[in-house]
């Protein structure tokens, strides 16, 4: 985010993380049928099932993998792979023809390798070392898998069911092209939008307890596998190329939650006329080909920053009390104490911990840090959170509960799509910027919590209730929030 408008407008480069762009794809899925849409915001629910958490993972009493991957070495991190194969391949064998032409059929060749050894098998006239990857291959009809960095990584930070999300998405490459659904003229982007959405599909399965081999949970473990979604995400350009655009975060979650929350149909339609439809209500700089040209510019997070930031939020929400900003420590008796920002709506005050904030406002190497994407408006989308807080004591509305923390999520988002150049403001949000409140709304919550700090259960809800204010108006907030 920058405070210069469009005089300083950032360029968001490719910030993939782990070099997992070999070859996403999309994943299997069931669909509960009649999954209604005034079911989306309910904080208690996630795609019609009950927000709860509890293990997630592979089932103790899951049956032996069938399927055995050349190259393997009967470690734990295939037998994960292999079972998430299995488990897959069962879902499609008996839900494909409800969604796609023709009849399933399964990949030929299903491998292991390690990225870490130099003479490892050759996939697509490819070698393979230091190809931390999973990917499939359409000129061999493979799906492939590094047991040596990614699997092990990617169950450390997203858990079990991160790596059979990443198979299910891969698995899904494989199903677009058997069934016709696209061919190697399709733009990248719907290829990846598709495999997004097949493998929300496929996690519902999972999260409504139909799969033999794993359980995920609809709180912490969907956090997590969301968390993956955005870090194992691809670049938005590969060397270069608009035509090779994958996405922002914000776009590939959106795609999953249309899986998770809706079904198969929904994905085998997306193309680049629904892409652009969906996308249509979002301010321009979001868009997935929004490129910009200069090098990228966070803003420093200082009394100056909060300062401005505060009158373009006076601005935006015209509040006839605005809160005051105070960077001294506050008096808040039901606010987190420990938190980068509270709201006291007793003396309608923002309280900031300018170090806390600070730190969370850091911009850090994905790879090299092995955090989800970090910036500027990790820690502004917070404070703009907490005077979301402001405008509903304003409103008289209830601040402490779940409710209220998804209404604040979706205020955030009415700001932050305000912030662009056409509305003459200060502060000109940047896809990049998106993306770091996104990733927020995961690993710490607050952009989507209450007066006490306490976010809302689901991290998949926040992101909704996010996602639906950049693009709607303060009432449609308390409207839907209610």
């Amino acid at each position: 985010m920058t405070r210069w408008g469009a005089a300083a407008r950032s360029l968001i480069a490719a910030a993939s993380t782990i070099a997992l762009v070999g070859g996403c794809g999309p994943a299997s899925s069931t669909v509960v049928e009649g999954r209604a849409a005034s079911m989306l915001f309910n904080p208690e629910r996630v795609g019609g099932l009950p927000v709860s958490d509890g293990p997630s993972g592979i089932r103790p009493d899951a049956p032996a993998p069938v399927t055995q991957p050349e190259n393997g070495d009967g470690s734990e991190m295939d037998r994960l792979a292999a079972l998430a194969v299995d488990d897959i391949e069962e879902f499609w064998e008996e839900n494909y023809s409800r969604y796609l032409p023709g009849r399933f059929e399964p990949v030929k060749r299903v491998v292991s390798y390690d990225s870490t050894v130099r003479r490892g098998p050759r996939i697509c006239g490819s070698d393979l070392y230091e190809l931390a990857n999973a990917f499939y291959c359409l000129l061999d009809d493979v799906i492939a898998w590094d047991r040596g960095l990614l699997v092990p990584v990617a169950v450390e930070h997203f858990g079990e069911m991160g790596v059979v999300g990443v198979l299910a998405h891969e698995y899904g490459h494989a199903l677009q092209f058997k069934s016709g659904l696209v061919d190697k003229s399709t733009k990248v982007l719907v290829r990846e939008q598709q495999a997004d959405c097949f493998a929300g599909v496929y996690l519902h399965w999972v999260a409504a307890g139909n799969s033999k081999r794993f359980t995920l949970s609809t709180g912490d473990g969907l956090n997590r596998v969301l968390g993956g979604v955005i870090y194992l995400r691809d670049p938005l350009m590969v060397g270069g190329a608009l035509a090779d655009a994958h996405g922002s975060a914000l776009d590939r979650i959106s795609a999953f939650q249309m899986g998770f929350a809706g079904g198969a149909d929904q994905c085998a339609a997306i193309d680049m006329e629904e892409i652009e439809k969906r996308q249509g209500d979002l301010p321009q700089q979001l868009g997935w080909d929004a490129i910009f040209d200069e090098p990228v510019l966070d803003s420093p997070i200082d009394e100056s920053t909060l300062s401005q930031l505060m009158d373009v939020l006076d601005d935006i929400y015209r509040p006839q009390e605005p809160p005051t900003l105070s960077t001294s420590p506050g008096s808040c008796t039901r606010a987190d104490p420990d938190a980068p920002a509270v709201y006291c709506p007793d003396t309608n005050t923002i309280h900031v911990d300018m170090a806390s904030l600070q730190m969370l406002g850091e911009p850090k190497n994905e790879d090299k840090d092995r955090v989800l994407v970090q910036g500027d408006n990790t820690a502004l989308s917070i404070v703009i959170s907490r005077y979301a807080l402001a405008v509903q004591r304003e409103h008289g509305a209830k601040l402490d509960d779940a409710v209220a923390a998804l209404r604040t999520a979706c205020l955030t988002g009415v700001a932050q799509g305000r912030m662009t150049d056409e509305n003459g403001i200060d502060f000109v949000l940047s896809p990049g910027d998106a993306d770091e409140a996104v990733a927020g709304l995961l690993t710490n919550g607050l952009v989507a919590s209450d007066v006490n700090n306490v976010p809302a259960p689901a991290g998949f809800t926040r992101i909704l209730a996010y996602r639906l204010g950049l693009s709607s108006e303060v009432d449609e907030c308390f409207q839907r929030f209610t």
